[in-house]
């Protein structure tokens, strides 16, 4: 069903989509009454078995919310189309000519839908020939990938499909809270702790909801995990446990990880994390029991040694023994809607379709045919997701960036710091639904279709392609952010001289198709961009090339990879081999190493930061909907009941947070649930409530993961204030 077959208004009708939420993407029903009212139903598929959670059944309360854009805006003031477009290719024309094509950047985001993050990837570096595109995902899922590609040769988040979670013997979630960040995902949780025997063990800082209902807590100062697993894999080898005939049949560069662990004996494990030595000996012993899965998540991932951290947990499942075997492995948990899909297609700064590096000469062919481009005209490697913002309208960075489902006025770390950098710019284009806290910085704002009025696909957290589907029309004079990338190359090809014209359509850019100058085409139909997409990706890493519409309707999902519409998908990697030249894991030596700021006399409490059940992400969309606001509708600050009384605080007293970068007031909750040198602050609020003010810039070397989950800070009685400076 495409926008255009929807049912006229009047008419009653209903469609299976999916959630527009995190990376479980649980099924759904959307009905629209013949009075135009939208109704959610949840739908028995396979990831959610008929769950939602509270996100899930309100989604549909933002489809017709006050706040939704209906109109251009054009330094605030309401506009044409037509005026729209014009200004903002005036100025890339002009800036481009004056400062070159990589003085124009793109910023995506991991909830755009596999046709719109694969166009967009497209439109930088053939429409802008720049090299200066990423995304969010940066923040989320990149040392995770990174970890899996160097251990495994591919990175997919879920290298089994959910059931085979509730089959485990044993299972260890690293840094994930997900009865908080994904509620229905908590059945596959609830199956696996009925098992007899079943051991469920939860690294965190804090007792979150999943770590209470866990038969283990193991609580570690806050960027100590590396050196933790270490540990375990110490105990491994000490205990005879590691399946040595598999270490040495499946995986190579076993020796040297097994001299640097020997270097973390229990009781130095102790004391650099603060876990008990018990617990750290019960926690090898269950994982030794197959079969046995081990999932990190942000908790692990979001520091300046996330890779290395990720590769210490992977180590540690290839020791034992348990990727490729079934019912057991290492994976993470995707957090954003499409963050598996997104991080495929090309909004990476490194990366083109189908996970091929662009900087690898039989890949960049292989697009460049695709696309109708010479290979050679394709720009290299940009820079990482906080590199290019903090070089916005610098003297040697860009002057002009446009942002698609993003808003890193609250989600980027230092976040004053960015807000700065945003306002240097000579061009600020956001295209969003609703006014972000970004699009209020924006010269034009865009106004887009919302998930339930657009047709396309998302890869969940599994590797399962999944189909969205329009269940109406977005509102008279709004079209799709296809649409706008097709209007927009049209009009950037016409501006180009003395290069060949080619028509455009003119304004409504829900009709818009554009040729650019080189032979590539841009389309608003994601049908078609789909099939694009699937020639694209054919022979990568994520290979889509045998995924189409109709089978991902008639097998509830497709998984990738899928070399061919007569081969099945692949559920379960690794049972024949991983993905390396030689079909080998690697094992790879990591040290632990101090957090890129530790505590100190002046700043002498940990910050750690994360989701709430209610809200998602920057909080842009849910903190507009009634019962999520109701639910949680601002920041707190955690705190150690011992810490609060040392600083003379009680419960619900406002306080001040502040870091080197930054500070943010918010009431005080008080909890034995978190360690007492440690502080927590939710990070979905803006304005005073905004705790990435605060946040490290530190960045992981391989991965660029900016250190979100840990910084020293200091925590005082805030006296009435409004908003931190430079919000």
């Amino acid at each position: 069903m495409t926008p255009q077959d929807a049912a006229p208004p009047g008419q009653p009708h209903e469609v299976p989509t999916h959630c527009p939420y995190c990376a479980l993407q649980c099924g759904m029903t959307l009905t629209q009454s013949a009075d135009g009212r939208v109704e959610v139903a949840a739908r028995d598929f396979p990831t959610n078995r008929g769950g939602l959670c509270q996100k899930g059944w309100t989604a549909a309360e933002l489809l017709d919310h006050p706040d939704r854009l209906r109109q251009p805006l054009l330094h605030g003031e309401p506009v044409s189309w037509e005026t729209a477009y014009a200004y903002i290719v005036d100025k890339i024309t002009a800036i481009q000519s004056e400062y070159g094509r990589d003085a124009v950047a793109v910023f995506g985001g991991g909830g755009l839908t596999n046709e719109k993050a694969y166009a967009l990837g497209k439109f930088a570096r053939v429409a802008l020939r720049t090299k200066n595109i990423d995304y969010n995902g940066r923040f989320c899922m990149s040392s995770a990938a990174a970890a899996g590609m160097r251990a495994f040769g591919v990175d997919r988040g879920l290298p089994f499909p959910l059931p085979d979670l509730a089959g485990a013997q044993t299972l260890l979630l690293a840094g994930a809270n997900v009865a908080e960040t994904m509620p229905p995902f908590g059945r596959w949780l609830a199956d696996q702790r009925a098992n007899p025997g079943a051991e469920q063990i939860v690294i965190d800082p804090r007792a979150t909801p999943t770590a209470r209902v866990a038969t283990l807590h193991l609580q570690p100062t806050p960027g100590t995990d590396l050196a933790l697993a270490n540990g375990l894999l110490h105990i491994a080898i000490a205990e005879g446990l590691v399946d040595e005939e598999y270490v040495a049949t499946r995986t190579r560069e076993w020796e040297q990880v097994k001299r640097i662990a020997a270097g973390y004996w229990p009781a130095r494990v102790e004391r650099i994390t603060g876990v008990p030595i018990a617990d750290l000996e019960r926690t090898v012993r269950a994982l030794a029991r197959r079969p046995a899965i081990i999932l990190t998540a942000r908790g692990a991932e979001q520091h300046a040694k996330g890779v290395d951290t990720v590769s210490a947990f992977i180590n540690l499942a290839l020791a034992l023994g348990l990727p490729g075997r079934p019912g057991s492995g290492y994976g993470c948990l995707t957090g954003q809607g499409n963050g598996q899909g997104g991080r495929e297609h090309g909004q990476k700064a490194d990366q083109l379709p189908g996970y091929r590096k662009i900087d690898d000469e039989s890949a960049r062919n292989h697009i460049a045919r695709v696309w109708g481009v010479d290979a050679a005209d394709l720009p290299g490697p940009g820079v990482s997701a906080y590199e290019l913002l903090d070089s916005l309208g610098t003297d040697s960075g860009p002057q002009a960036l446009l942002v698609f489902g993003s808003n890193p006025v609250v989600s980027a770390p230092n976040a004053i710091h960015i807000g700065k950098r945003l306002r240097n710019l000579q061009l600020l284009v956001v295209c969003d639904f609703i006014k972000s806290e970004t699009a209020e910085l924006a010269d034009v704002v865009l106004p887009t279709a919302q998930w339930a009025e657009e047709d396309g696909t998302m890869t969940n957290l599994e590797g399962r392609v999944l189909r969205r589907r329009a269940l109406r029309k977005p509102p008279p004079g709004i079209g799709t952010d296809l649409a706008v990338l097709a209007e927009l190359a049209s009009r950037l090809d016409q501006s180009a001289e003395p290069r060949e014209r080619h028509g455009h359509p003119g304004e409504g850019a829900d009709r818009a198709i554009g040729d650019h100058p080189t032979g590539a085409r841009f389309v608003a139909d994601p049908r078609a961009t789909f099939e694009e997409l699937r020639r694209a990706t054919a022979g990568g890493v994520a290979d889509y090339a045998g995924v189409t519409w109709e089978r991902v309707d008639a097998e509830d999902g497709v998984f990738w990879p899928c070399s061919s519409a007569d081969r099945a998908g692949t559920p379960r990697l690794f049972e024949e081999g991983f993905f390396t030249p030689d079909g080998r894991a690697v094992f790879h030596p990591v040290e632990h190493r101090p957090v890129a700021e530790d505590i100190d006399a002046d700043f002498p409490l940990y910050l750690t930061t994360g989701r709430l059940l209610a809200q998602y992400q920057s909080g842009a969309q849910t903190r507009r909907i009634g019962p999520l606001r109701k639910a949680a509708g601002s920041a707190f600050v955690e705190l150690h009941p011992d810490l609060a009384a040392r600083l003379g605080i009680s419960h619900q007293q406002r306080v001040r947070v502040t870091s080197r970068r930054g500070s943010m007031t918010a009431p005080a909750r008080l909890t034995e649930t978190i360690r007492p040198d440690t502080v927590f602050v939710p990070f979905h609020f803006a304005g005073e409530q905004r705790v990435n003010s605060l946040t490290s810039d530190a960045l992981d070397p391989v991965s660029k993961m900016p250190e979100f989950k840990v910084c020293a800070v200091r925590v005082e009685p805030a006296e009435p204030s409004g908003e931190p400076e430079d919000a």
